[in-house]
């Protein structure tokens, strides 16, 4: 490869992502600009953490491992639930910017196709950071503690994040598709609600009934939130951690060309 051909890929990467991180820098400054936007957003994970907590813990404690407590079986589960339930915004997000024609305009000028979608989902993953900083917090100060040690734990908050930026392609493809952002959230709950409620980001899988502990064992959400969760108390990591890589993996593959397809025919 000549010096001229390597400038040319060089250039044709780095200009996605200069693009890219234009796009998610302005809907950043949306959010500094409408505080309430990210205030509301972390309500409702702190009302499912403070609920959780306190109401299912005396039920699920029992029937979790000994030396297990429930507080430290829920954080994790929740730092996920925290990541998917986010996700939302990304389709509420773009169905918005279709509506008031921002995406006309952002394909009338000389940027990559994807930035739109990327930008977006980057966006999200920085305000994902905020959330699960503010969660661990909470969790800090309900009793939730670390024992596999700090550089695990950062390893598990990295999963997280990975697998909320994952989650955010799916919902971009939502958002594109329905072009309406009461449409979007509407449609993105039923997705939301089977992956996160027939979990294991709540309670243990083998507390289900059969039929569906065989769906619970083999979704996303359960393989993230139990990486997370050995990372957190401590054992054997490398398969769980490997299976929730290749998920997040996946979903990218399959979602982010999709929702491109979807920007580029819709404007």
């Amino acid at each position: 490869m000549t010096a001229i051909d390597a400038g040319q890929l060089g250039t044709r990467i780095a200009a996605p992502v200069r693009d890219g991180l234009a796009v998610a820098w302005r809907n950043l400054i949306a959010l500094r600009r409408v505080p309430r936007l990210l205030i509301f957003s972390t309500v409702q994970p702190l009302v499912f953490v403070l609920m959780l907590r306190y109401v299912f813990g005396g039920v699920v404690g029992p029937a979790l491992p000994p030396g297990v407590s429930y507080v430290d079986f829920l954080i994790p589960g929740i730092f996920v639930q925290t990541a998917v339930f986010g996700s939302m915004n990304t389709a509420i997000g773009l169905a918005t910017d279709m509506q008031t024609g921002l995406m006309e305009r952002f394909r009338s000028l000389p940027m990559a196709r994807s930035a739109v979608l990327s930008g977006r989902t980057t966006a999200d993953l920085a305000r994902n950071v905020f959330v699960v900083s503010l969660m661990a917090a909470v969790g800090f100060a309900l009793g939730f503690r670390i024992h596999a040690g700090v550089p695990a734990f950062l390893g598990g908050v990295l999963l997280v994040l990975a697998f909320g930026f994952a989650m955010s392609w799916i919902f971009a493809v939502v958002g594109m598709a329905v072009g309406d952002p009461e449409t979007a959230m509407a449609a993105s709950f039923p997705v939301l609600a089977p992956l996160v409620f027939a979990s294991s980001a709540f309670v243990p899988v083998y507390t289900m009934s059969g039929w569906l502990q065989a769906f619970a064992n083999h979704q996303p959400v359960s393989q993230t939130a139990e990486a997370v969760r050995v990372l957190v108390l401590g054992g054997p990591a490398t398969s769980a951690i490997w299976e929730a890589l290749a998920w997040d993996a996946g979903i990218v593959a399959v979602f982010a060309p999709l929702g491109v397809w979807l920007y580029r025919r819709a404007v």
